[in-house]
This record gives structure tokens, sequence and C-alpha cells, in this order.
């Protein structure tokens, strides 16, 4: 039994369809959801970049799915903000709401014209927000100085239980970082074998939680269209780590993508009109061990490739529903009770330093 959920691609489609999108995906019976959040499409043919968090607020309240959300604090989003957000969305649809944390593309977070600092500067910069995010939802006030500065900060209105953050992993290296904060594991449709070593890294460092995995993939009747809907859309999304990380804007992914062949997509996108042939491909990723895996049509038209799935796919895989997606307890993750801090005492991050120091 898996949970099979519905992805919402903010670059691609206008909120208001989305919002329609969700809501239908669960009437023909997907059980979660989760979205992007970007400030910017890859491309011009995608042509959207909702506000992911207000739409969050009208996905969770218009349906009974839980929804997640991938975003990069530290930037673009000071994580005291992204606290306050996440802590808001909990507290109002408890075992509902989770968020992914990551360090960024440049795209996005160019727009508040602080340098963009090298890669082993934002995994730094990240694990801080990590270490705010946790001591903000459990109730602390924290003051930090570091790569991200916070200064007196408290949520005031807190859920029951922490929002799980879940660890977006791509490489060995980032697996086993976020194996020592994360409450679980998610990455994209990669070769199985990749996969396989991903997890692999991420159990071996101590990483717990639910295993997630986002599958890009395209559907039409008609081969040649599922095709050429997928190029259109896709074809500026084949880039490995640090290239897709490092292009500044739709732009300039347009100019190193001229000349992307068809074959780079269709290694990125599971394309195919024979919806058998889809359901043979998920069952593979759920044999993976993956205990949650959202499904990203890449086409704009979202409603066909819903009614087509909730009919012919999702029966074949064994849709369950989703355990509450809360913070984990116990070792290997951040599990930081929640408690009524001492006047005046500092937060202590887990590197033993105060942090105000």
């Amino acid at each position: 039994m898996t949970v099979i959920g519905f992805h919402n691609s903010h670059e691609q489609v206008h909120p208001a369809d989305l919002l329609a999108a969700v809501r239908h995906a669960e009437e023909v019976g997907f059980t979660a959801a989760m979205c992007s959040d970007h400030f910017a499409p890859w491309n011009h043919n995608q042509g959207h970049s909702g506000f992911a968090w207000s739409w969050l607020g009208a996905a969770l309240a218009t349906t009974g799915l839980p929804c997640g959300v991938v975003n990069a604090p530290g930037q673009r989003y000071h994580p005291a903000v992204i606290a306050q957000g996440a802590a808001t969305l909990a507290a109002m649809f408890p075992g509902r709401f989770w968020m992914a944390l990551g360090s960024g593309q440049v795209m996005n977070e160019r727009i508040t014209g602080t340098p963009w600092p090298p890669k082993r500067v934002r995994d730094a910069r990240l694990r801080e927000c990590v270490d705010v995010i946790r001591a903000l939802l459990a109730g602390e006030e924290v003051t930090h100085r570091g790569l991200v500065d916070v200064e007196r900060a408290r949520i005031w209105s807190l859920p029951e239980r922490q929002p799980a953050l879940i660890g977006p992993v791509m490489s060995v290296p980032t697996a086993r970082r976020h194996a020592e904060w994360a409450d679980g594991f998610i990455t994209i449709n990669q070769p199985h074998e990749t996969l396989r070593e991903l997890v692999g890294a991420y159990r071996d460092a101590g990483g717990q939680g639910r295993l997630v995995l986002q599958v890009h993939l395209c559907w039409d009747p008609d081969p040649e269209r599922a095709r050429q809907i997928a190029y259109d859309q896709w074809f500026t999304n084949t880039f490995p780590p640090p290239l897709c990380w490092d292009l500044d804007g739709p732009e300039a992914f347009e100019q190193a993508s001229a000349y992307t062949p068809q074959e780079a997509v269709e290694g990125a996108v599971r394309v195919s009109s024979d919806l058998g042939q889809h359901a043979a491909w998920l069952a593979e990723y759920v044999d993976l061990g993956f205990d949650e895996v959202y499904l990203h049509h890449v086409g704009k038209e979202q409603e066909p490739f819903l009614d087509a799935f909730g009919e012919h796919v999702l029966p074949q895989l064994g849709v369950t529903r989703p355990e509450p997606a809360v913070a984990l307890d116990g070792p290997g993750g951040p599990r930081r009770p929640r408690q009524e801090p001492e006047p005046g005492a500092p937060t202590v991050l887990p590197e033993g330093r105060p942090s105000g120091a």
C-alpha cells in the first residue's frame, strides 16, 4: 500500500486552475498533494509562478488532502517567516502540512539582490535555517547570528505537533547531511540504481522517516502528442546539478537548452500514451520502497491526466492515505519538545554553541 499524491506545478498552471486541479485529484482517488515554490518558471512556455503559500491555505481548506511544499529558506525567505507560515498551516490543519527544505536555485533567490553564495555556503545556511525553524516551532525565542540573522523571534500561534521537515536529496553527500535533521527523504525519478544509492546513503547515515518520490511524467492518448507536450514544457529541465542551480532565469535556461534532444527530455520524464506502462513504472518505484509517490504530469492541462490515472492507474497500485505529516520523535532527528523557555535563556543549536554567539 502506497500513498499516491498529485504534484501541483505552480510554474505551469494558473493558481486558480491549479486549485481546481487539486480538488479534482482528490475526487478521482489521489490521497495527498504537494507543490513547488518558485518565483519564476524555467521557460516561457510554462508561463506561470503563483505564490505557493497563498495557494496552500486554499488547497488545505478546500480539500481533505495533506499538502507539502518544497521551500528554500535563507535568501528569498527568512527562516522565521517560513516558521511562522508553517506553524499557522499546521495549527489550522493538524497533521496535514509538511515542507521539504533545500538550498535553492539562483533563478528564484536573486530577486533579493543579495549575492548568490557557493554551494557549501548554501548548505551551511540551510542547516542554520533548519535549526532556527525547529527552535521556533518548539516555541522558543530565538536570537541567532550567522549566515542568517534572527533577533528575538518567537512564534505565538503554534501547532500541537510540529510539521514534518523533509530533506530534498539529489546526491549522496546531501543524503548524508540531511539524515542528521530530516523527518524524511524526498527526491525525483532517476535510474533505479541511483535511487537505491541515495536511499542507502540516507539510511546508513541514520536517516529516518518516510521515503518520498516525485515522478515527472507525461501522458496523452496520442503517443506523438505526449512526446510533444513533454518537450514543449520540460526541455529546460534536463540538466543535473550544479548547472540547474546556477542559471539565473527562464532566458538562461532556454539558451542553455537550445539543442536539447528529445531523448534527454524522455530521460527526465516518463513519457507514454500507455496507461498500463505508466502503472508498471510506478509499481517499480513502489517496489524500491518509496512510501509516497507524487505524480507530476508535465502538461499544462491536468484534468484529462487526472481522470485517466484515477480510473486506470491508481486502482492498480493499492493506494492508501498517508500517516500524519508531523515531526518524528526519538534519535536521528530534531525532535525538540514543545516547551516554554526560561526567560532570557539562549537557544542552543545542535553544535553546542548558543544561538546568540
